[in-house]
């Protein structure tokens, strides 16, 4: 016999024995429930990590959806008066010709009709530019052309009980002379259109009126704006260049900025929810060391036989591990086959309904990375491979000699 044959398993021999231990035994049956209950936690464990990882990427996904476009790709903001201006634009717009931008005046206002008052953030746009970086507000607009139009929330125009035609009357932080005293300004603004963000914060606090109507009642100078909202695919990689070319007397920020708190929490809980599901695997995995060892304990005599006819510690070695391999791989299959199953039954029926004012939306958003099931899958199998390893090196360790003395 060369040396090569005695260094490296009998594959068919393996695989032989292999298949005769993953039978039932009447004998030791609950050798055989063990490794069931190892296979079913696998299962249950990375079907419910594929669903949890899902339901928070959809989640997260459907609230960068709304709060990027109710706090736009990117903003910038003056740090001095006048610092955002037409000459800004026009230099932005020469330098990328591919951005869209709209400039705003904003104040905050008391809105009031038929005895119900609201405080709001009432923003002065252009409602052509507008409308081309916030599809929210464009389907939204109606066709009035007074300069004193307003286009506000559904939750704000249900609590005002001024829907689309209606007319609500605004009052401003400014003063305005009344005799020999004064008086907060006011004016009457007709509501030009609802619109409905699904974020019921924002539908309940901002307001969208014209350029003019600003200059005209608060003196707001032509040309000079309080901050420029601009639209890009891509504001991750723009932000970079386009802070480059700026004045020192303005600032540039992302929507993530502006809610990195909110996000950071979401991703805080992402990964904390991982580590725990991870957990159910890891519990799962000891049923795995549980029934091999026990597999070794039980056939003793069978191991010590085995070493007495020929067979090497390096292949039973090997058919421990492999059955452990068998049966963890087998409940990865398992549970990405229920995993996928769940997601599709969530995402086709509306089996979970959530309340839209909280969540944004009334379906329950799920969506599966490949970098997370990536995660899962490779987690489980580090998981699975360490389990195997002890009681096959255990198996491996049997003396032939002791047990045949003592059998």
């Amino acid at each position: 016999m060369s040396k090569s044959s005695l260094s490296s398993p009998n594959k068919k021999f393996v695989r032989h024995i292999i298949k005769h231990y993953l039978k039932y035994d009447k004998e030791n049956p609950f050798i055989f429930i063990s490794a069931m209950l190892a296979f079913l936690g696998i299962s249950a464990g990375v079907m419910v990590l594929m669903l949890a990882m899902g339901i928070m990427n959809g989640t997260q996904k459907e609230f960068t959806k709304k709060l990027f476009v109710m706090n736009y790709p990117l903003s910038i903001l003056p740090m001095e008066e006048d610092a955002v201006n037409d000459k800004l634009i026009q230099t932005l717009s020469q330098q990328f010709p591919h951005l869209q931008f709209s400039p705003y005046y904003t104040t905050q206002v008391i809105s009031k009709n038929e005895g119900a008052v609201q405080g709001s953030l009432l923003y002065g746009v252009d409602y052509e530019k507008e409308a081309e970086i916030n599809p929210i507000f464009k389907e939204a607009q109606g066709s009035e052309k007074s300069k004193f139009r307003v286009v506000i929330g559904e939750g704000l125009s249900f609590e005002m009980n001024a829907p689309k035609g209606e007319k609500v009357t605004l009052y401003f932080s400014e003063q305005q002379a009344i005799g020999f005293g004064t008086m907060p300004l006011q004016k009457r603004f007709i509501v030009d259109g609802v619109f409905k963000s699904g974020l019921k914060a924002y539908d309940k606090a901002i307001m969208y009126t014209s350029l003019e109507a600003f200059e005209k009642l608060l003196k707001r100078p032509h040309g000079s704006y309080d901050g420029l909202h601009i639209y890009t695919k891509h504001p991750l990689d723009e932000i970079q260049t386009i802070k480059k070319i700026l004045p020192q007397n303005v600032l540039i920020e992302g929507w993530w900025q502006q809610n990195g708190n909110f996000f950071a929490a979401m991703e805080l809980e992402k990964k904390a929810l991982f580590l725990v599901l991870m957990l159910i695997i890891l519990v799962a995995s000891l049923n795995i060391i549980s029934s091999l060892l026990m597999t070794v304990m039980s056939r003793r005599p069978e191991i010590a036989l085995m070493r007495t006819l020929g067979a090497s510690k390096p292949e039973i070695k090997s058919i421990f591990f492999r059955l452990g391999i068998i049966i963890g791989t087998a409940g990865i299959l398992a549970g990405t086959i229920l995993g996928l199953l769940g997601i599709w039954i969530l995402k086709t029926f509306d089996i979970i309904s959530m309340p839209a004012d909280v969540y944004g939306t009334s379906k329950l958003p799920v969506e599966l990375t490949l970098g997370d099931f990536g995660l899962i899958i490779l987690g489980t199998s580090i998981i699975i491979l360490l389990s195997a390893l002890y009681p096959a090196k255990k198996a491996s360790q049997t003396d032939p000699l002791t047990v045949l003395r003592n059998e």
